[in-house]
């Protein structure tokens, strides 16, 4: 391709609303162009690199066995009402009525028609396993729409959906797809970890996400050094801290605490580590006879993990924080100075580490006091549950007992859920078993964020000058740039020649004939990112040299202009 034929457009600087480096870069390099909050253009550059991605998953995916079809992108909402997401979606699932006043929505995911898909195509169990993808556009209404293609409205995704005769079958197919994502990944020259994570909205029972490693990330990822754990902060279990309860060594007292209501100020007051702190969380869940307040302790220097809260018996249903005037009912203070001693109808549930404390400090229901010298049985009695309610911070053990904990921020842009028979129970989706009588298909649901991936390789890629696009991915994975094609006989001639030699070797390459100054042409491909350049001048071919230069290298290296073709062609692998 002649840079003269093709579409090149970059900006000196990024759109003033670009919030992150690769919404900036992409937005510079040409790669998309905004039309509207969350939605955008994909230029032709960017068109490439997104091709690019799906050329790869589809071939790992194909080499998995999984087959491929379109689904639509409007869905009726019967179905998505089979299954409860309909009610269940909230604001994020685009509805809207067509000219017969049906509901209608653009799909953000697919399992409810490829479900019915299933049912109506699956008969026996001869036909299972099975396992149909997408490569598909998806909206979801974003409240803010922000970060480019990080966290659009419009986006596209491969979704792939498993069926199986049994779990054990349906296992085996998620194990499938777990390798084939990490193959992915490789192959798109990726740094990313796997880790156990959420099932979210989508539901199911085991999930790992693929997080692509970025000091950017949204996402916190919990892993040990020493061992293959790794999962969602999330997720991640977050062990006791204290092996045992020691034995009561303080008088219980209240002190005056004086405009003190955080754990932070209460420690440096008192004197005391914020370790010896204990935090007081108040949730309250509904139903039919009021509402019941929950008191949720955690240690002061630790965080409530709200994922975790939520699978609690009797949370898991649904809860919500507790309003200022439901504190004061049943703690008699506002918040600030809330603890666990002398409250009544209220549910205690203690996080493991607190569990084994002595000798803490709490609120002591006054505002301007608080309790020290607390200790369990003596002072309060045992809590209603103990279970793991907060985030893992670095240091601790590492739950496998391999090392302690390490954190590191990641992008998530693949997920694979075990689903299960919750879809298939909820649509009727069975076949005929052995002894033909009729089982519900046992699904998987794989998601691969297509657009997304460009998104956080350019966020794990870029310097100063640019994007770093890895070699699967880049638009072009060569370059040529001649100094002067239009002014000199001798520079067109070797760059021509280079280009022709280069496209019969199959090499994705451009030229840029467009005649550009040097500092503005060498200026568009590092913001552009080609892995691979030549450069191509009068000065140079006089001394019988070209200048070749990785966009990750420092400086370029001067090749015999004889020799730049085999030289190339060692370099690529080609």
């Amino acid at each position: 391709m002649r840079a003269s034929q093709y579409f090149i457009s970059t900006l000196k600087e990024a759109p003033a609303d670009a919030d992150i480096t690769s919404q900036k870069l992409m937005l510079r390099a040409g790669l998309i162009k905004k039309v509207a909050a969350g939605i955008y253009n994909w230029m032709p550059m960017g068109l490439r690199v997104l091709r690019k991605v799906e050329q790869v998953v589809r071939e790992e995916m194909d080499r998995a066995g999984a087959i491929e079809l379109l689904m639509p992108v409007v869905q009726p909402a019967e179905l998505w009402q089979e299954t409860g997401r309909w009610e269940k979606m909230g604001e994020e699932l685009l509805r809207f009525k067509d000219r017969h006043e049906r509901d209608f929505v653009i799909q953000p995911t697919s399992e409810e028609v490829v479900t019915d898909l299933a049912r109506s195509e699956i008969k026996s169990y001869r036909q299972l396993p099975k396992n149909f993808y997408q490569i598909q556009t998806k909206f979801r209404d974003e409240r803010r729409p922000r970060f480019g293609v990080m966290r659009g409205r419009e986006f596209v995704m491969k979704d792939a959906y498993s069926f199986d005769r049994d779990e054990a079958g349906a296992i085996k197919s998620y194990e499938t797809m777990y390798a084939t994502y990490c193959r992915i990944f490789e192959r798109l020259g990726l740094q990313f970890r796997a880790v156990a994570a959420d099932t979210g909205a989508i539901g199911g029972s085991r999930s790992h996400e693929f997080q692509v490693i970025a000091d950017t990330g949204e996402d916190a990822i919990a892993y040990s050094p020493d061992s293959d754990f790794a999962a969602n902060i999330e997720l991640a279990e977050a062990v006791a801290l204290i092996g045992s309860r020691a034995a009561a060594s303080q008088a219980f007292e209240k002190v005056a605490t004086p405009d003190k209501s955080k754990c932070e100020d209460v420690a440096s007051f008192l004197g005391l580590p914020l370790a010896q702190t204990v935090k007081s969380v108040v949730l309250a869940t509904d139903s039919d006879e009021g509402a019941q307040v929950w008191l949720l302790l955690i240690r002061g220097d630790h965080e409530l993990n709200e994922v975790k809260v939520g699978k609690l018996e009797g949370l898991k249903a649904g809860f919500r924080f507790a309003t200022e005037s439901e504190i004061v009912a049943a703690f008699g203070c506002p918040p600030g100075y809330l603890g666990p001693i002398g409250t009544k109808n209220v549910k205690l549930v203690v996080d493991r580490t607190v569990a084994n404390m002595s000798d803490f400090v709490t609120g002591a229901n006054e505002t301007g006091f608080h309790l020290r010298g607390v200790n369990w049985g003596r002072d309060l009695p045992e809590p209603d549950l103990v279970a793991d309610i907060r985030n893992v911070v670095a240091g601790d053990p590492s739950p496998d007992g391999k090392g302690h904990i390490a954190i590191q921020r990641g992008i998530e842009v693949g997920h694979v859920f075990f689903l299960g028979t919750k879809y298939s129970e909820a649509m009727n989706c069975s076949f005929l078993d052995e002894n033909g009588k009729p089982k519900p298909a046992v699904m998987g649901c794989y998601g691969i964020g297509v657009s997304r991936i460009l998104g956080a390789a350019i966020e794990q890629n870029n310097d100063a000058r640019g994007i770093i696009w890895p070699d699967a991915m880049a638009p072009f994975r060569m370059v040529v740039v001649p100094l002067g094609y239009d002014r000199s006989d001798a520079v067109r001639e070797a760059a021509d020649a280079l280009y022709a030699e280069l496209q019969k070797a199959g090499v994705e390459v451009l030229l840029d004939d467009r005649g550009e100054r040097p500092g503005v042409a060498l200026a568009d491909w590092e913001l552009i990112g080609v892995p691979h350049r030549v450069v191509i001048g009068d000065r140079g071919l006089k001394e019988g040299v070209v200048e070749y230069q990785a966009r990750r290298d420092a400086e370029a290296t001067k090749v015999p202009a004889g020799e730049i073709a085999d030289f190339l062609r060692q370099r690529l692998g080609s």
